[in-house]
Formats: C-alpha cells, structure tokens, sequence
C-alpha cells in the first residue's frame, strides 16, 4: 500500500506528529476495498501535511503491533475506518447480516490504544470504525447491521458511498468547527453507534435519529465522527476544517512533553 506522502520530510522539527491508526489488511478484503483504503488513507494523511502535521501510520493488523505505550510519544492521534467491530466485545453474541471484516485481535488493539489515548488526554479524531471503538471503548454499544440503511451507504450494485445530510448539535466542537448545524457528508456504513456511552455525548444525527458524531467533555480534544471526511469525493473545506482543528490542538498538547523522536517506528510494512 503505498499511501505515504514525500512532503512529511520538508516540515519543521517542531511539527505536530500524529499517529495514524489503521487496519492495512483485514478479513475478506477485495480489489474494492483495498482500492477505498488505500484512497482514503492517503487522503488523510495528504489533508494532515497541508495542515503542518508529520504523519506515522500504525498498523492495527500487523503481525508485530507497535506497544501501546509508544503512543504516548504523538501529539495526536487519528483512527481511521476499516471492518466491523466483532459484537461479543460490545455484548452482541448473534449473527450479524452484512457482517465483514471481523478482526478480534485488532479490536482488542484498538480499544487498549484508545483507552490510553484517553487517560493520557492525548487529542483524538475517529473516524467511522474508529468513532464505533471510541463509543465501544466508552463503555457504549453498536447497532450490529442498520435497517433500514438507505440514508447510510449504497444498495446493491451501486456505490458503497453516498451524500448524506446530517445535523449537528448546537454547542459541539463539530457544529463550532463547520460553521453550520446542517452539513452533507459522505456516509458508507452499515453499523453505527447504538447506546452511548457513558463518558460521550452525542454531537451528530442522520434524519433517522441514527447518532453521527460523538466528543468526550471530559477531555481536552476527542471527536468521533460516523461519516468519512476523508472521502476525496467529498467536501474538501469541511475537511481540511476538521483536520486543522485536530492539528492545531494537537500543537497545543506539544507542551505535555520533552519533543518527540523522529524515529518512532512504523507498525507494519508500508511503503512510502
């Protein structure tokens, strides 16, 4: 996957470094999917350099992942989509229609990461799976398979990813961050946030109710968004927009640390 920009090389010493938390491979995985992965991944990370931030992708599938603690090293940290979250780690224990992509031991990966994250006040954007890990992370549950779905991804023979509008709430980092409380996003999913957790609010909802966007007011900076502002069919202002934001606090949170080594290893084989 060949997903890394040049331009990381050329920033300042002092640049934000975010980690990138993403499943390379998964379960079931076709030429269709690895094509979306690969779009929009590099699509953040591209978003991320024109924000001033290096960029180190970390492997939640790799067959040697990256210790948890090393995270602590980021200014922050972005979680990225990908499969479905195994049902049995938010209590879900039946069939789920349309399930793909399970992957227990990058589940299990992801939610220590995320618990870290948030004991250490790090900054957090997450992004689809990632938004569902957060909630799940949070004590909070999934919706399994959404029905009906029409509002969120595509149906048979056509594209997996659509335009959807959605409503943020007043007060939110998002609503504050867009400008609006009606924006149109690009939306693919079939699982979304079911009960929320705890610790969350919600900040986002479809036109059925279906929950959008998460923030934890407990902490400095945690997002968790449904849909994908990394689509590049998608709204390009919006997205620069988020990602700056995410940059800008994760400048912030430089002065928790002592500098962070440049030569903090990738989880996994990517090339750049």
């Amino acid at each position: 996957m060949r997903v890394l920009p040049a331009g990381f090389a050329d920033l300042p010493a002092d640049a934000a470094r975010i980690a990138v938390v993403v499943s390379l491979t998964f379960p079931g995985m076709t030429d269709q999917t690895l094509e979306l992965m690969e779009r929009f991944t590099r699509t953040a990370l591209d978003t991320l350099l024109a924000a001033g931030a290096r960029a180190v992708l970390v492997d939640s599938a790799a067959a040697e992942l990256l210790p948890a603690a090393e995270l602590d090293a980021f200014d922050g940290v972005l979680f990225l989509g990908g499969g479905d979250v195994d049902g049995a780690l938010y209590g879900h224990c039946e069939p789920v229609p349309n399930s793909y992509g399970v992957d227990r031991r990058a589940d299990e990966y992801c939610l220590e990461l995320i618990r870290g994250v948030l004991e250490r006040d790090q900054p957090l954007l997450a992004i689809c799976r990632g938004s569902q890990l957060l909630n799940v992370a949070c004590g909070g549950t999934l919706i399994p398979d959404l029905d009906p779905w029409h509002l969120h991804r595509g149906g048979p023979g056509e594209p997996m990813f659509l335009d959807e509008t959605i409503r943020l709430l007043p007060g939110s980092k998002v609503a504050r961050i867009m400008g609006s409380e009606r924006i149109t996003v690009r939306s693919g999913h079939h699982q979304a946030v079911g009960m929320v957790g705890p610790e969350l609010i919600t900040t986002a909802v479809a036109d059925d109710g279906v929950v959008e966007g998460t923030e934890h007011p407990g902490k400095t900076w945690v997002v968790g968004v449904q849909w994908h502002p990394e689509d590049s069919d998608g709204n390009e202002a919006d997205r620069m927009a988020l990602f700056a934001e995410f940059v800008r606090s994760s400048r912030k949170d430089q002065g928790r640390k002592g500098g962070v080594n440049d030569t903090v290893r990738l989880a996994g084989s990517v090339h750049g």
